[in-house]
């Protein structure tokens, strides 16, 4: 079944700018969780995209209980398909959902709630551990500049696995 619209969960932002890019791609209607629980009708097929805490999907259960998820995207801090293993366990994912995480990026100033000063703690050991760490692979360089310096990964390109999904989706 085809997605009728992209629904989203963003905290900091990152998530709400993939949703948006996929939006224009595909022309879908975009909605936040909460707008498409009073806009779309309850079962709808959609694509869903939540961001990532502790390997947990947010706002993922709230979604399948109202949608009909088509494919998952979960936007972390992690590098493009990384974690899959980790998200489907921890999420509980049925068995053939088509998964696909994204890096989205970091930036303690817009984190709220609890987050924020679990990040900070988080933040400080990640920076300790990795800036000791003498044969850092590429991505653990990338982690390690996305905590001291903050910064938005978001891309199109990113997205290309998405997108081609989602192109398989309409034939």
């Amino acid at each position: 079944m085809k997605p009728i619209a992209i629904v989203y969960t963003s905290n900091t932002g990152f998530t709400a700018q993939y949703a948006s890019l996929l939006g224009g791609e595909t022309g879908l209607p975009v909605h936040s969780l909460k707008d498409a629980m009073k806009t779309l009708p309850q079962g709808s097929p959609i694509l869903y995209l939540g961001w990532l805490a502790a390997g947990k999907v947010q706002s993922y259960d709230k979604a399948v209980t109202n949608f009909d998820i088509q494919a998952l995207c979960a936007v972390g801090m992690g590098e493009c398909g990384s974690q899959i293993e980790d998200v489907k366990k921890a999420n509980r994912l049925p068995e053939g959902l088509p998964l696909f995480t994204l890096q989205g990026g970091f930036d303690l100033k817009k984190l709220r709630g609890v987050y924020k000063p679990m990040m900070l703690v988080m933040s400080r050991t990640v920076v300790r551990k990795l800036a000791a760490k003498p044969d850092r692979t590429p991505g653990e360089s990338d982690m390690l500049d996305l905590f001291q310096n903050g910064g938005n990964r978001v891309s199109l390109n990113n997205l290309r696995p998405v997108l081609a999904w989602f192109e398989e989706e309409r034939l």
